[in-house]
């Protein structure tokens, strides 16, 4: 399995639009509608990746807990299902419902909305404030397939509570390590 580390966004950076097929019903969200009135947290994942596999349970955790406290939610995969078919809108479907996803998942077919994200890997996770200006970019925890620490989520929850908090968030904040996206050729 690849080591594919985050290309980690300039904080600040204004969260890129997109309108992509919620795979799950079938409709199209865009950033708009995907936004929490206090924060959005954007995760591109995909089906088969060793590292999301081992952090999915936690993400359901934390976006059922925070989504509450008006975080939005919401994942992208942007995998060449081509290549992967594994990671088609079907199969995310039937993935999402299997493992319970609380959030939509979302299918970037062209591959844009990664592009645009500067998004290297999954899992990959970006945290936005209410007005969508990126506070935070980087990994979920410590934890990593094989590596023995608990997941936690410590990274992305500091992240969210400083934003509920209105404070900065001053933790240093790591890249992801992850598959890298399959990108077309």
């Amino acid at each position: 399995m690849a080591r594919t580390p985050s290309n980690m966004l300039a904080l600040g950076t204004t969260a890129p639009d997109f309108n992509l097929l919620n795979t799950v019903d079938k409709g199209f969200i865009n950033l708009q509608s995907a936004k929490g009135k206090n924060g959005t947290v954007i995760m591109f994942i995909c089906n088969h990746c060793p590292f999301v596999i081992h952090v999915n349970q936690m993400l359901i955790k934390i976006a059922t807990m925070y989504s509450d406290k008006g975080i939005g939610f919401v994942a992208i995969s942007s995998n060449d299902v081509e290549n992967y078919p594994q990671d088609g809108p079907e199969l995310m479907k039937r993935h999402a419902e299997n493992i319970g996803y609380t959030f939509p998942y979302l299918y970037d077919e062209t591959q844009d909305v990664a592009k645009t994200y500067d998004a290297a890997c999954t899992p990959d996770f970006y945290v936005f404030d209410d007005n969508l200006k990126l506070v935070y970019r980087g990994q979920l925890d410590n934890s990593r397939p094989g590596n023995g620490l608990p997941v936690t989520g410590e990274n992305l929850k500091h992240a969210i509570d400083c934003i509920l908090k209105n404070k900065e968030n001053t933790q240093s904040q790591k890249p992801s390590i992850g598959c890298n996206i399959k990108w077309k050729q």
